[in-house]
């Protein structure tokens, strides 16, 4: 169900996902009582260097022309993961599971009114010359919601690797048509190659799980950094009576500075465990939590909040970190009649990734994930600095929550760039602590803290509590916040779904 979703999303969401992208999966085999994590986050191809988003000067490359162009291309993941799990797990034969896609494609499919609206904002120039001709017409106009968008290459593609499998799209005349494409990208040529492509592997990782209240919440490690903010700021809130109601000032001010902490942590400690030693379980000791809780005033922001240090952590070894990240991503959530679960959050970077398009799909924009500044001010290497092989770090947090008897309880997980931690969060919140239903916990009004803000969406139902965190010492910034949950329960009554009215998702 989830590639089958995937392979179709990159058709009609093409803005968000699709196998020109990367991904992070966690997997429940009922049957054997075993949880599997899958990293197919992108790579940074073996010729990028520290400086890649420098220019002469070695001053940092305006984001923009860094992410619309080759640069940013790094090696997709998507199918490598998919692959990974289908030869463990898989029932129907890879091939079928491309059928409803490639019928799609061919036959074509009304816009949606989202995709109509997020092409509407942008400006034909900063696509490369197939996606222009694919998205606009020839005046430069964007089709119009409703237009019914065809895509035969993409079903020629998704024909290819229905029958081949994914070496399809990893070697052979495909990888080279991807390579040849990013390396004479008119705008800014890249860096991929097809011996990148060939190298390419899916990863099983440790799932990384915590427990909270009666539940274990469970997401993915490092690369991606959404579980252990999550985890930490889990860890953080727990000895809090977060009240029965939601959004209350108190509570939300204590969840919002526990994330300021965890987003401390995470900047300077968070990278690609290959490359750097992420000091995982010294950001979760509980000594240490304790010590990080400790600052936590009820009734007071902190004016600023700097990293911690954790145990089993060099301090001084990483660099202050000025990674900034973009919202283009897909949520699959799955159960299925024999229990089993998974979780799957799915991304090309910003929105229509590099805006560059091989035989029908688009290629990310991922390394612009990485840190522009290889170094800090004071000279120390940024933990997720570009490297050769290396893997951005992420905020991707498929999730996982399970009950005492190690049965699954919810499946969720979120696109949104950072803010997915938040998200996620606030799910996790409004369905433990605030017995929420998956609809009610996935259009509670989102909120946060990623940093110095406090940022609130602009719903006028919370204009008190803007005013309370303010008397509070919060810097409120009222911001729009553009989550997609997706949220499985599931119940004594059967399975219960949903699907966050900010996006176009459903719950099936």
């Amino acid at each position: 169900a989830a590639i089958a979703m995937q392979m179709v999303l990159n058709l009609v969401e093409p803005q968000s996902s699709g196998i020109g992208g990367g991904a992070f999966l966690l997997y429940w085999d009922r049957a054997s009582k075993t949880l599997n994590s899958i990293d197919g986050r992108e790579t940074a191809p073996a010729a990028a260097t520290p400086n890649l988003f420098l220019d002469k000067d070695g001053k940092p490359l305006p984001r923009e022309q860094a992410m619309e162009s080759g640069l940013s291309i790094g090696t997709p993941g998507v199918l490598a993961a998919l692959a990974l799990a289908h030869e463990k797990y898989g029932k129907l034969p890879w091939a079928d599971l491309f059928q409803p896609a490639i019928t799609l494609s061919r036959e074509g499919f009304p816009i949606s009114p989202r995709l109509a609206a997020v092409l509407a904002k942008e400006k034909p120039e900063t696509f490369a010359p197939e996606a222009r001709t694919f998205f606009f017409d020839a005046e430069g106009h964007p089709w119009p919601s409703g237009y019914r968008l065809v895509n035969p290459a993409l079903a020629d593609t998704f024909e290819l690797i229905a029958k081949s499998g994914p070496k399809a799209f990893y070697e052979g005349d495909l990888a080279k048509e991807i390579a040849n494409a990013v390396q004479h990208d008119p705008r800014d040529p890249g860096k991929l190659s097809v011996e990148d492509l060939a190298n390419y592997r899916a990863k099983e990782r440790e799932p990384l799980c915590i427990p909270y209240r009666a539940f274990e919440i469970c997401g993915v490690s490092p690369p991606s950094s959404g579980a252990v903010a999550v985890s930490q700021v889990l860890a953080l809130i727990a000895p809090f009576d977060l009240g029965e109601r939601p959004l209350q000032p108190e509570p939300t001010h204590l969840i919002a500075e526990a994330e300021r902490l965890a987003f401390a942590d995470r900047a300077r400690y968070l990278g690609d465990p290959d490359f750097v030693a992420v000091p995982v379980k010294g950001l979760l000791d509980p000594t240490y939590l304790n010590q990080r809780r400790a600052p936590i005033a009820p009734d007071r922001s902190a004016p600023h909040i700097t990293a911690g240090e954790p145990p089993n952590a060099r301090q001084g070894a990483f660099g202050r970190d000025r990674t900034q990240e973009s919202i283009g991503t897909s949520q699959i959530s799955v159960v299925d009649d024999d229990g089993n679960a998974l979780s799957m959050t799915t991304t090309i970077e910003q929105s229509f990734g590099s805006r560059l398009m091989v035989r029908g799909f688009l290629l990310n924009n991922q390394l612009t994930d990485f840190s522009f500044l290889p170094t800090d001010e004071d000279g120390r290497p940024a933990a997720n600095r570009v490297e050769p092989g290396k893997r951005p770090r992420s905020s991707l947090d498929p999730t996982i929550v399970f009950a005492n008897n190690r049965e699954v309880r919810f499946v969720l997980g979120s696109p949104g760039g950072a803010a997915i931690i938040l998200y996620v969060l606030k799910g996790l919140v409004g369905l433990i602590d605030w017995h929420l239903d998956p609809q009610q916990a996935a259009d509670l009004v989102n909120f946060g803290s990623t940093g110095d803000e406090f940022i609130l969406e602009p719903d006028p139902g919370v204009d008190g509590l803007a005013a309370d965190m303010s008397k509070l010492g919060h810097q409120v910034k009222r911001t729009s916040l553009t989550s997609g949950l997706h949220i499985i329960a599931v119940t004594d009554h059967g399975l219960e779904g949903g699907a966050d009215k900010r996006r176009e998702g459903l719950a099936v």
